[in-house]
């Protein structure tokens, strides 16, 4: 089975596990997941399942990166922070539906590689950092919308200080139990608003530290 009739497989599927929003399934189609995965995993590309990229880490399967774009409710205007660049797939999707995306990684071989994906597939509107993603980027708040691709144990304050009024955050929580769950994060005023979505495993956010 060739990519794009694989693709199409995905996309019905991610309709029947609930992602509605056509900017999403949009983005999903457009962005060639091949080209952001590992050689040796690339008949893989479009299954519904998470796969290992360098320096340890993954690549989240599609579902989540749908589930986790369709509840950042994007606006085309949208100006959105992203924290674990990692293999550049999210942040390509991310850059479809959006204005402009600004992401972070901590292990600068990884940076190097996700770029190179964004060049070859002639995406234009994503600032990348080599960084602590506790930190955000306060040069640049603040952000419409903020999505975390790795497991905090609390809610970084630098990220909630970079949310704008009315903004959203999408990030995965890990309990004392190591359960994880992808909250959704909403500032009112003075006020921040969470709910939780759905189980999930990510790799920990590491404060503190790049390579």
């Amino acid at each position: 089975m060739k990519f794009e009739a694989r693709k199409i497989r995905l996309i019905m599927d991610l309709r029947k596990k609930g992602i509605t929003s056509t900017n999403v399934l949009s983005a999903i189609e457009k962005v060639p997941r091949e080209k952001f995965i590992p050689i040796t995993f690339i008949d893989q590309a479009y299954e519904n399942s998470a796969l290992p990229i360098e320096e340890g880490q993954t690549i989240s399967q599609p579902f989540i990166v749908a589930f986790m774009t369709q509840a950042l409710s994007l606006e085309r205007k949208s100006k959105v922070l992203e924290i674990g660049t990692g293999s550049g797939y999210q942040s390509a999707v991310l850059s479809y539906i959006c204005r402009r995306v600004f992401t972070i990684e901590r292990f600068d071989s990884l940076l190097k590689i996700a770029q190179s994906k964004f060049f070859i597939s002639n995406i234009h509107n994503i600032v990348t950092r080599h960084g602590d993603g506790y930190l955000g980027w306060p040069e640049q708040a603040p952000f419409d919308r903020i999505i975390v691709t790795a497991a905090s144990k609390s809610v970084p304050e630098e990220l909630v200080k970079q949310l704008a009024e009315g903004g959203i955050m999408v990030i995965p929580l890990e309990d004392s139990q190591k359960n994880q769950k992808i909250y959704l994060i909403k500032k009112v005023g003075e006020q921040i608003f969470t709910e939780p979505l759905v189980p999930v495993r990510f790799v920990p956010l590491v404060e503190g530290k790049i390579s």
